[in-house]
């Protein structure tokens, strides 16, 4: 066949030999088991559309943001569990926080980030005004410093509040991330807690299917056989 190909005057032999019993398929030929049953990948029929009129998505497309909080900024009553452990050990709260949306950062590191930035700055701004010995351009300089590093910490903890209304939807609340944090940073802390928490608990309830069994069925005798009553029996 390729002898035939070539004396046509093709520009190239044909890939198709004939093979007998006693030879082997060619070492250059690409030929795998199975190749031609694979399926075929068409990215041009697995890009995303509107629900409603069907359109094709772009792929820089994000669901809008809509969705309402469950609680409220300052429902901290509303769980005292978070309410406790974001008051005194906010840390470890918003540790626990960034693992729940980023599985690959464990929650020591945002903790230990936490616990220099807030509990540390906290501590540093306390000494600074107990000691009265320090000069007054050093404390303001001190003053400057904590300003600034807790507006760099607000934007790092804004970050993961945008990624969990991204997550779920939700719309700002009351106002932008990192302004949220900035302002009202422990309350936004537990308030997290309290969606991410209140979210898992609504997944795992609709994951839950209650399945009723039959009702029980009998098979009469005396239904199947006309000919025996309940008087003779099984005379």
């Amino acid at each position: 066949m390729a002898a035939a190909a070539e004396e046509a005057g093709l520009g190239h032999p044909s890939r198709y030999v004939q093979l007998t019993r006693d030879q082997d398929a060619p070492a250059d030929e690409d030929i795998r088991p199975g190749e031609l049953n694979l399926p075929a990948h068409f990215p041009q029929l697995e890009q995303r559309r509107c629900c409603e009129c069907g359109q094709q998505l772009p792929e820089s497309y994000e669901a809008p943001a809509d969705e309402p909080w469950t609680t409220g900024i300052c429902g901290c009553a509303e769980d005292t569990e978070s309410c406790w452990t974001g008051s005194f050990f906010p840390c470890v709260l918003f540790g626990h926080n960034v693992e729940a949306l980023r599985e690959d950062i464990p929650w020591t590191t945002p903790c230990t980030c936490h616990a220099v930035c807030v509990e540390g700055g906290i501590a540093l701004a306390i000494l600074t005004v107990i000691f009265p010995g320090i000069d007054p351009s050093t404390s303001i300089l001190i003053g400057e410093g904590l300003v600034f590093s807790w507006w760099l910490f607000a934007t790092y903890t804004g970050i993961f509040r945008q990624q969990l209304q991204r997550k779920y939807h939700l719309k700002d609340s009351p106002c932008d991330p990192c302004l949220v944090h900035c302002c009202l940073h422990w309350c936004a802390n537990c308030q997290e807690h309290r969606e991410r928490k209140g979210r898992l608990a609504d997944n795992n309830a609709n994951r839950n299917t209650i399945v009723n069994p039959p009702p029980m069925q009998e098979m009469s005798v005396v239904g199947n056989h006309p000919s025996i009553t309940p008087e003779n029996g099984a005379a």
